[in-house]
């Protein structure tokens, strides 16, 4: 249950090794506030808990084995979550997502299938289960990690781009749905964040590192914005991009 000053005692993570979704928890943490976390992972135990909650550990740790390959296993990894987390659920934050490697996905269709499913098919599903345990709720917030890539899908990451297009989408529409109803939808737009993910890679303008994003979305949260970029410089940035005709768009660096 929310605490008196609004801060959340209950946190669902889906895609628990995520360095977002971690600086996240590390925020949460400072205060002492969670006192049940459930972290769904592929490899959960990756996770070094300890490390993040400093001031006072929850006192119900949980964790949830899944792959999002699986895209038919959404559902039941949801349960099994708020099951684990017994209380009511304050938070669910989705850290689910692929990068991938650009060259090799657009010409394999197994790989554009399981981009697809990471990135956009399972957390749709996903955050449509949780919508449902929320909404019976009567509250409750999902934080949804999308992307820049997604708002203006670009040539030289089109398979990843289109994946997290579609789940930005999906959670803009579920949270228009879900007003009213005392559940609420953010929806983070970072840019380039310098990551395990992207290592390895040229950063682009105004990359950010996880802290950087986990403190704009604590922000965000707290403001109430349905749509969190980081930075916020993004949102003007990409608000004048998306309107130049293609013929302009495709001449853009990759």
């Amino acid at each position: 249950m929310i605490d008196a000053f609004g801060r959340p005692q209950s946190v669902v993570v889906l895609g628990g090794t995520s360095e977002i979704a971690r600086a996240i928890l590390s925020r949460l943490a400072k205060d002492g506030s969670v006192r049940t976390l459930v972290l769904a992972a592929r490899r959960p135990e990756e996770v070094d808990v300890a490390t993040l909650f400093d001031v006072q550990p929850p006192t119900r740790l949980a964790s949830v084995r899944f792959d999002a390959s699986e895209g038919e296993t959404a559902d039941l990894v949801v349960a099994r979550c708020f099951e684990h987390a017994v209380e009511p659920v304050d938070l669910v934050i989705m850290a689910v997502g692929d990068l991938g490697t650009p060259e090799v996905d657009e010409s394999d269709p197994r790989r554009v299938n399981q981009m697809m499913t990471v990135n956009a098919t399972w957390p749709a599903a996903a955050l449509s289960s949780v919508a449902t345990r929320l909404r019976a709720q009567g509250r409750g917030r999902m934080v949804v990690l999308s992307s820049v890539a997604g708002y203006r899908v670009r040539r030289a990451n089109f398979v990843y781009g289109a994946g997290k297009a579609g789940l930005d989408a999906f959670a803009i529409g579920l949270g228009e749905a879900l007003r009213g109803s005392g559940v609420s939808v953010h929806v983070v737009r970072p840019g380039f964040v310098s990551t395990k993910m992207t290592e390895g890679l040229p950063a682009a303008p105004f990359a950010v590192d996880a802290d950087r994003v986990a403190d704009d979305i604590v922000r965000g949260m707290a403001r109430d914005h349905a749509v969190i970029w980081s930075p916020g410089i993004l949102r003007w940035v990409f608000g004048a991009l998306r309107l130049l005709p293609q013929s302009i768009w495709r001449r853009l660096p990759g």
